[in-house]
């Protein structure tokens, strides 16, 4: 199975409905969607920079925020199915359907070092993809994307947030970073068509 994050600021990004399209067409049964706050979760950054509360509230917030992008993916596209756990995950899975994972189990009650904004809705796909034991990750940028850096100089560029780096290593799947103007590519990758070649 495939984990693929679509990053928030794709919300505001024309090629978001193809995306949709292409992951419920051709991921059924084997692609879980991550989606990223955007500008929920940009709102919450702003709440707190004025209200200056604590990252465990903001990360609550935060967690919402990548619920309420599911709820929108899910209305451009509602062939994509909202699952909540694991079991609900592998249940669409098995039905031959693309899942759209609402994280709201990751709210928290306790402050830890995954409360905070240096682990985003990266790292949270991340850490799925580690849970499920996915075949490969693919996070969905609308940034430019130099495919020669490495999980680390792109944590260090901002492109993943910075715990992304330090989660990775060791990770059993590949971890494809990439432009949204690569839709085909992705495409032909789902269906078997071209390989990504390392380096």
């Amino acid at each position: 199975m495939w984990v693929v994050k679509i990053g928030g600021s794709l919300t505001r990004n024309p090629m978001l409905p193809a995306w949709l399209s292409l992951l419920a067409d051709c991921g059924g049964g084997r692609v879980i969607v991550v989606c990223g706050g955007g500008a929920f979760s940009d709102a919450v950054r702003h709440a707190q920079a004025h209200w200056r509360f604590g990252d465990l509230s903001a990360h609550n917030m935060a967690i919402l925020a990548m619920a309420q992008t599911a709820y929108l993916m899910h209305g451009l596209n509602p062939a994509l199915r909202l699952a909540r756990t694991k079991t609900d995950i592998r249940r669409v899975l098995h039905k031959g359907q693309t899942a759209l994972w609402l994280p709201l189990e990751l709210q928290s009650v306790r402050s830890s070092a995954r409360t905070t904004w240096d682990v985003t809705s990266d790292s949270i796909a991340l850490e799925l993809a580690h849970r499920l034991n996915a075949e490969r990750l693919v996070l969905v940028k609308s940034c430019a994307v130099n495919p020669r850096l490495s999980v680390a100089q792109l944590s260090e560029a901002g492109i993943v947030d910075r715990g992304f780096s330090g989660l990775s290593e060791g990770a059993a799947f590949p971890i494809d970073v990439v432009n949204h103007d690569e839709l085909e590519r992705i495409r032909a990758l789902l269906l078997g068509e071209i390989r990504f070649v390392d380096g």
